[in-house]
Protein backbone atom coordinates (compact mmCIF):
# COMPACT_ATOMS: atom_id res chain seq x y z
CA UNK A 1 0.00 0.00 0.00
CA UNK A 2 1.27 3.68 -0.88
CA UNK A 3 2.15 5.47 2.54
CA UNK A 4 2.01 9.30 2.52
CA UNK A 5 3.41 11.64 5.35
CA UNK A 6 1.60 14.66 5.46
CA UNK A 7 2.19 18.28 7.02
CA UNK A 8 -1.00 18.53 9.12
CA UNK A 9 -1.38 22.10 10.56
CA UNK A 10 -4.86 21.15 11.74
CA UNK A 11 -6.18 23.67 9.62
CA UNK A 12 -9.23 23.13 6.59
CA UNK A 13 -6.63 22.75 3.99
CA UNK A 14 -4.44 19.95 4.87
CA UNK A 15 -7.14 18.29 6.57
CA UNK A 16 -8.49 18.16 2.93
CA UNK A 17 -5.20 17.02 1.43
CA UNK A 18 -5.38 13.97 3.79
CA UNK A 19 -8.88 13.08 2.78
CA UNK A 20 -8.50 13.61 -0.48
CA UNK A 21 -5.47 10.96 -0.53
CA UNK A 22 -7.17 8.97 1.95
CA UNK A 23 -10.51 8.44 -0.35
CA UNK A 24 -7.53 7.24 -2.85
CA UNK A 25 -6.85 4.41 -0.58
CA UNK A 26 -3.65 5.39 0.57
CA UNK A 27 -2.42 5.10 3.80
CA UNK A 28 -1.99 8.55 5.12
CA UNK A 29 0.03 9.98 8.41
CA UNK A 30 -0.14 13.23 9.34
CA UNK A 31 3.61 15.36 11.21
CA UNK A 32 3.14 18.61 12.99
CA UNK A 33 6.12 20.65 14.41
CA UNK A 34 6.30 22.36 17.61
CA UNK A 35 8.19 25.55 18.08
CA UNK A 36 7.71 28.82 20.30
CA UNK A 37 5.76 30.10 17.72
CA UNK A 38 3.02 27.51 16.96
CA UNK A 39 2.24 24.47 18.67
CA UNK A 40 0.01 20.67 17.35
CA UNK A 41 -3.04 21.29 19.45
CA UNK A 42 -5.13 21.52 16.35
CA UNK A 43 -3.42 19.36 14.38
CA UNK A 44 -4.15 16.65 17.09
CA UNK A 45 -7.93 17.47 17.06
CA UNK A 46 -7.75 17.23 12.83
CA UNK A 47 -5.89 14.03 13.05
CA UNK A 48 -8.61 12.65 15.48
CA UNK A 49 -11.46 13.77 13.52
CA UNK A 50 -10.37 12.09 10.47
CA UNK A 51 -8.77 9.31 11.85
CA UNK A 52 -5.20 8.62 11.03
CA UNK A 53 -1.91 8.57 12.96
CA UNK A 54 0.15 11.68 13.65
CA UNK A 55 3.64 12.84 14.47
CA UNK A 56 4.48 15.33 16.31
CA UNK A 57 8.13 16.32 16.57
CA UNK A 58 9.44 19.23 18.83
CA UNK A 59 12.07 21.15 16.52
CA UNK A 60 12.08 24.29 18.19
CA UNK A 61 16.02 25.42 17.76
CA UNK A 62 16.60 24.38 14.83
CA UNK A 63 13.21 26.35 13.72
CA UNK A 64 14.57 29.22 15.47
CA UNK A 65 17.62 29.81 13.72
CA UNK A 66 15.82 29.69 10.29
CA UNK A 67 13.63 32.49 11.83
CA UNK A 68 16.72 34.11 12.40
CA UNK A 69 18.66 34.48 9.29
CA UNK A 70 15.75 32.96 6.95
CA UNK A 71 17.12 33.02 3.18
CA UNK A 72 13.68 34.31 1.14
CA UNK A 73 13.16 36.95 4.24
CA UNK A 74 9.81 37.71 6.14
CA UNK A 75 6.24 38.59 4.73
CA UNK A 76 4.67 41.28 6.47
CA UNK A 77 5.90 40.72 9.96
CA UNK A 78 8.33 38.14 11.32
CA UNK A 79 7.00 35.42 9.42
CA UNK A 80 9.56 33.57 6.92
CA UNK A 81 7.24 31.50 5.41
CA UNK A 82 8.92 29.95 2.55
CA UNK A 83 11.44 29.25 4.42
CA UNK A 84 9.35 27.51 7.26
CA UNK A 85 7.51 25.10 4.52
CA UNK A 86 10.53 24.17 3.11
CA UNK A 87 12.30 23.30 6.67
CA UNK A 88 9.16 21.45 7.60
CA UNK A 89 9.12 19.45 4.24
CA UNK A 90 12.90 18.67 4.92
CA UNK A 91 12.76 17.36 8.17
CA UNK A 92 9.21 15.49 6.94
CA UNK A 93 11.66 14.31 4.02
CA UNK A 94 13.83 12.76 6.41
CA UNK A 95 11.35 11.01 8.82
CA UNK A 96 9.62 9.77 5.03
CA UNK A 97 13.10 8.07 4.18
CA UNK A 98 13.38 6.64 7.69
CA UNK A 99 10.27 5.44 7.99
CA UNK A 100 9.60 4.19 4.54
CA UNK A 101 6.89 6.33 3.66
CA UNK A 102 6.47 7.20 -0.29
CA UNK A 103 6.11 10.70 -0.43
CA UNK A 104 5.24 13.81 0.87
CA UNK A 105 2.59 16.05 0.86
CA UNK A 106 0.78 19.61 2.48
CA UNK A 107 -2.75 21.56 2.36
CA UNK A 108 -1.39 24.20 0.20
CA UNK A 109 -3.48 26.13 -2.28
CA UNK A 110 -2.22 27.21 -5.22
CA UNK A 111 -2.49 31.42 -5.14
CA UNK A 112 -4.31 31.27 -1.80
CA UNK A 113 -1.69 33.29 -0.24
CA UNK A 114 0.07 35.67 -2.80
CA UNK A 115 3.89 35.57 -1.55
CA UNK A 116 4.08 32.25 0.08
CA UNK A 117 1.70 30.74 -2.35
CA UNK A 118 2.62 31.43 -5.54
CA UNK A 119 4.00 29.11 -8.13
CA UNK A 120 7.05 30.15 -8.03
CA UNK A 121 6.93 30.23 -3.91
CA UNK A 122 6.06 26.24 -4.02
CA UNK A 123 8.26 25.16 -6.16
CA UNK A 124 11.27 26.94 -4.29
CA UNK A 125 9.76 25.35 -1.24
CA UNK A 126 10.63 22.03 -2.52
CA UNK A 127 13.50 22.78 -4.20
CA UNK A 128 15.10 24.27 -0.67
CA UNK A 129 13.74 21.21 1.03
CA UNK A 130 15.77 18.91 -0.62
CA UNK A 131 12.85 16.65 -1.47
CA UNK A 132 11.25 18.69 -4.62
CA UNK A 133 10.31 15.47 -6.19
CA UNK A 134 8.76 14.04 -3.07
CA UNK A 135 6.53 16.66 -2.75
CA UNK A 136 2.68 16.58 -3.72
CA UNK A 137 -0.17 19.43 -3.14
CA UNK A 138 -3.02 17.85 -3.50
CA UNK A 139 -5.60 20.39 -3.34
CA UNK A 140 -4.10 22.24 -6.39
CA UNK A 141 -2.23 19.21 -7.82
CA UNK A 142 -3.95 19.72 -11.54
CA UNK A 143 -2.82 23.20 -11.76
CA UNK A 144 0.36 22.16 -10.74
CA UNK A 145 3.12 21.04 -12.99
CA UNK A 146 2.79 16.67 -12.99
CA UNK A 147 5.05 15.47 -9.95
CA UNK A 148 7.13 12.29 -10.20
CA UNK A 149 4.76 10.75 -7.70
CA UNK A 150 1.62 10.84 -10.16
CA UNK A 151 3.77 10.02 -12.70
CA UNK A 152 4.95 6.29 -11.19
CA UNK A 153 1.15 5.99 -10.53
CA UNK A 154 1.43 6.12 -6.35
CA UNK A 155 -1.70 8.62 -6.66
CA UNK A 156 -4.22 9.06 -9.17
CA UNK A 157 -3.73 12.51 -11.07
CA UNK A 158 -7.17 12.38 -12.20
CA UNK A 159 -8.55 11.70 -8.88
CA UNK A 160 -6.70 15.06 -7.25
CA UNK A 161 -7.95 18.84 -7.11
CA UNK A 162 -7.96 21.81 -8.87
CA UNK A 163 -8.34 24.30 -6.37
CA UNK A 164 -6.36 28.03 -6.45
CA UNK A 165 -7.67 31.51 -5.10
CA UNK A 166 -8.20 32.97 -1.82
CA UNK A 167 -11.73 32.14 -1.61
CA UNK A 168 -12.52 29.24 1.11
CA UNK A 169 -15.61 28.84 -0.28
CA UNK A 170 -14.70 25.85 -2.60
CA UNK A 171 -12.86 24.08 0.55
CA UNK A 172 -16.34 24.88 2.63
CA UNK A 173 -17.93 23.02 0.30
CA UNK A 174 -15.83 19.77 -0.48
CA UNK A 175 -15.82 19.41 3.29
CA UNK A 176 -19.41 19.47 3.34
CA UNK A 177 -19.61 16.92 0.57
CA UNK A 178 -16.89 14.63 2.59
CA UNK A 179 -18.48 14.71 5.81
CA UNK A 180 -16.16 17.08 7.26
CA UNK A 181 -18.39 19.67 9.68
CA UNK A 182 -15.18 20.31 12.63
CA UNK A 183 -12.74 22.58 11.66
CA UNK A 184 -11.26 25.93 12.83
CA UNK A 185 -11.29 29.26 10.98
CA UNK A 186 -9.11 30.18 8.36
CA UNK A 187 -5.56 32.88 9.66
CA UNK A 188 -4.14 32.30 13.14
CA UNK A 189 -1.98 29.91 14.89
CA UNK A 190 1.44 31.29 14.09
CA UNK A 191 2.86 34.46 16.50
CA UNK A 192 5.17 35.27 14.14
CA UNK A 193 2.31 36.62 11.85
CA UNK A 194 1.13 39.02 14.54
CA UNK A 195 2.37 42.50 14.73
CA UNK A 196 3.06 42.74 18.34
CA UNK A 197 4.74 39.80 18.88
CA UNK A 198 6.77 40.38 15.75
CA UNK A 199 7.73 44.07 17.56
CA UNK A 200 8.85 41.80 20.45
CA UNK A 201 10.89 39.24 18.70
CA UNK A 202 12.43 41.91 16.48
CA UNK A 203 13.35 43.63 19.44
CA UNK A 204 14.77 40.47 21.11
CA UNK A 205 17.12 39.83 17.96
CA UNK A 206 18.81 43.52 17.66
CA UNK A 207 19.62 43.31 21.57
CA UNK A 208 20.26 39.69 21.78
CA UNK A 209 21.06 37.94 18.48
CA UNK A 210 22.23 35.02 20.55
CA UNK A 211 18.35 34.50 21.72
CA UNK A 212 17.85 31.21 22.73
CA UNK A 213 14.27 29.26 22.97
CA UNK A 214 14.08 30.17 26.69
CA UNK A 215 14.67 34.02 25.52
CA UNK A 216 11.60 33.70 23.09
CA UNK A 217 9.27 32.01 25.67
CA UNK A 218 9.75 35.02 28.01
CA UNK A 219 7.98 36.78 25.18
CA UNK A 220 4.60 35.41 25.56
CA UNK A 221 4.41 36.15 29.06
CA UNK A 222 3.34 39.45 30.23
CA UNK A 223 4.26 43.12 29.74
CA UNK A 224 7.97 43.39 27.80
CA UNK A 225 9.43 46.37 28.96
CA UNK A 226 12.93 47.84 27.17
CA UNK A 227 15.06 49.52 30.04
CA UNK A 228 18.46 49.40 27.69
CA UNK A 229 20.58 48.01 25.06
CA UNK A 230 21.36 45.20 27.17
CA UNK A 231 18.24 45.23 29.62
CA UNK A 232 14.49 44.57 29.95
CA UNK A 233 11.48 43.93 32.39
CA UNK A 234 8.98 40.86 31.66
CA UNK A 235 6.45 42.35 34.03
CA UNK A 236 3.15 39.58 34.51
CA UNK A 237 -0.32 41.32 33.97
CA UNK A 238 -2.26 38.62 35.88
CA UNK A 239 -1.55 35.25 38.13
CA UNK A 240 -1.23 32.73 35.66
CA UNK A 241 1.90 34.95 34.36
CA UNK A 242 3.30 34.96 37.81
CA UNK A 243 2.77 31.23 37.40
CA UNK A 244 4.25 31.12 34.08
CA UNK A 245 7.29 33.69 34.73
CA UNK A 246 7.83 31.45 37.93
CA UNK A 247 8.30 28.38 35.33
CA UNK A 248 10.19 30.29 32.87
CA UNK A 249 12.94 32.26 34.34
CA UNK A 250 16.86 31.56 33.54
CA UNK A 251 19.79 31.74 34.94
CA UNK A 252 21.84 34.98 35.73
CA UNK A 253 17.91 36.47 35.72
CA UNK A 254 16.62 38.46 38.85
CA UNK A 255 13.08 37.90 39.53
CA UNK A 256 11.06 41.40 41.55
CA UNK A 257 8.03 41.63 43.66
CA UNK A 258 7.25 44.38 46.24
CA UNK A 259 8.07 43.35 49.87
CA UNK A 260 4.72 44.69 52.25
CA UNK A 261 2.31 44.99 48.64
CA UNK A 262 0.48 42.67 46.41
CA UNK A 263 1.41 43.32 42.72
CA UNK A 264 2.77 41.49 40.13
CA UNK A 265 6.15 39.37 39.40
CA UNK A 266 8.89 41.27 37.24
CA UNK A 267 11.97 39.02 35.56
CA UNK A 268 15.11 41.66 35.21
CA UNK A 269 16.62 39.94 32.08
CA UNK A 270 20.18 40.84 30.48
CA UNK A 271 23.57 42.72 32.09
CA UNK A 272 21.98 45.87 33.43
CA UNK A 273 23.68 47.98 35.90
CA UNK A 274 21.99 48.98 39.38
CA UNK A 275 20.30 51.93 38.00
CA UNK A 276 18.01 49.65 35.47
CA UNK A 277 17.57 47.31 37.92
CA UNK A 278 15.95 50.50 40.12
CA UNK A 279 14.12 51.23 37.02
CA UNK A 280 12.42 48.06 36.78
CA UNK A 281 12.08 47.36 40.31
CA UNK A 282 9.88 50.85 39.94
CA UNK A 283 8.38 49.68 37.14
CA UNK A 284 7.31 46.62 39.37
CA UNK A 285 6.24 48.98 42.76
CA UNK A 286 3.75 51.22 40.23
CA UNK A 287 1.85 48.26 38.82
CA UNK A 288 1.81 46.63 42.18
CA UNK A 289 -1.02 48.18 45.33
CA UNK A 290 1.87 50.48 46.49
CA UNK A 291 2.06 52.28 43.37
CA UNK A 292 0.84 55.99 45.51
CA UNK A 293 3.36 55.22 47.96
CA UNK A 294 6.53 57.71 48.41
CA UNK A 295 8.71 54.73 47.97
CA UNK A 296 8.28 50.90 48.05
CA UNK A 297 10.81 47.83 48.77
CA UNK A 298 11.21 45.58 46.31
CA UNK A 299 12.25 42.23 46.86
CA UNK A 300 15.10 40.69 44.46
CA UNK A 301 15.56 37.15 43.69
CA UNK A 302 18.94 36.63 42.13
CA UNK A 303 20.88 33.29 41.84
CA UNK A 304 23.52 34.73 44.72
CA UNK A 305 21.24 35.23 47.18
CA UNK A 306 18.01 37.89 47.69
CA UNK A 307 18.02 41.91 48.66
CA UNK A 308 16.12 44.84 48.48
CA UNK A 309 15.49 47.54 46.04
CA UNK A 310 13.93 50.67 47.91
CA UNK A 311 12.28 52.69 44.86
CA UNK A 312 9.76 55.45 44.54
CA UNK A 313 7.13 53.56 41.64
CA UNK A 314 7.77 55.12 37.81
CA UNK A 315 4.69 57.74 37.13
CA UNK A 316 2.63 54.96 34.82
CA UNK A 317 3.25 57.48 31.60
CA UNK A 318 6.78 56.85 32.01
CA UNK A 319 6.81 53.28 32.14
CA UNK A 320 4.52 53.14 28.76
CA UNK A 321 7.45 55.02 26.76
CA UNK A 322 9.61 51.61 27.62
CA UNK A 323 6.53 49.50 27.10
CA UNK A 324 7.45 46.87 23.84
CA UNK A 325 4.07 47.23 21.62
Amino acid sequence: MTKALGLISGGLDSSLAAMALMRQGIEVTGISFVTPFFNADKAKQAAKAIGHPLIIENISDIHLQMVKTPKYGYGRNMNPCIDCHALMFQLAGERMLRDGFDFLFSGEVLGQRPMSQNANALKSVANLSGFSDRVLRPLSAKLLPITPIEESGLVVREQLLDLQGRSRKPQQALAKEWGLHDYPGSGGGCLLTEEGFSNQLRDLFDHHPEAAVTDVELLKIGRQFRLSATAKLVLGRHRTDNDALLQQTNPGQIKLRCQNFSGPLGVFCGDGDDKELDTAAAIVASYGKGKNEAEVDVLCIADSGEFVRRVKPLPREISRKLLLR
